[in-house]
């Protein structure tokens, strides 16, 4: 009897121990889901998000500098033309290309501020900074764009700031950054600040570029 018994004791404690074993999947199951939660996070490594962040936050600090840089630049002065020396005045305003620059800068600095503040706050909840490859490529199409307008309308302004710096050959027209030198030179680090914004913005493009490369 005896003998009979015990194989049905150890199929009883083999049940008890798979019914046990339940409870040690659901367990592991747990663990494997927090382990996929985990690499769906790290899509973007965290010196890489860290990384995206600091690049938001110089392309808005280029594009409010830039945009400051502008807005402040006007002065009045003397020139010279056929020995009459004649008052002139000069101002961003006055110009279609450095108010395009000042606009660009305006509307790239409001981007930036809000890809920076969404960037911060998925990076103090732990969650991801590019949650899916549709936001990947909308985030990646937003920054090319922006990246554009900033070095077009920095190479707009230049060309009108050489302009002014060389005059134009075979014209009276004289050399305006001598009369206006503060002008020029806000101009000119406003057009150096525009330039810094577009680096920012290709460089945070290309850490997109890498998550979906890294992605396929």
């Amino acid at each position: 009897m005896n003998g009979q018994r015990a194989p049905e004791a150890y199929k009883v404690a083999a049940d008890h121990h798979h019914g046990s074993g339940v409870d040690t999947a659901a367990v592991n199951g747990g663990g494997t889901a927090t382990h996929v939660a985990t690499a769906a996070r790290r899509g973007l490594s965290r010196r890489a998000e860290v990384a995206l962040l600091v690049l938001r936050a110089l392309s808005l600090v280029g594009a409010v500098m830039a945009f400051s840089f502008m807005l402040t630049a006007k002065q009045s002065g003397v020139v010279s033309v056929y020995g009459f020396q004649l008052p002139v005045s000069s101002q961003w305003s006055n110009s279609s290309a450095f108010q395009y620059l000042a606009v660009m800068s305006v509307i790239a600095a409001a981007y930036s501020l809000l890809q920076l503040l969404i960037t911060g706050s998925r990076l103090l909840k732990n969650a991801p900074v590019i949650p899916s490859r549709r936001q990947a490529w909308l985030i990646l199409a937003a920054d090319q764009i922006f990246a554009y307008a900033m070095v077009s309308a920095g190479s707009a302004a230049s060309g009108i700031t050489n302009l002014n710096r060389t005059g134009i050959n075979h014209t009276a027209l004289p050399n305006f950054c001598k009369a206006l030198p503060s002008f020029c030179d806000h101009i000119a680090v406003s057009i150096a600040f525009a330039f810094f914004s577009f680096v920012s913005f290709a460089a945070s493009s290309l850490q997109i570029v890498t998550w979906l490369t890294s992605k396929s």
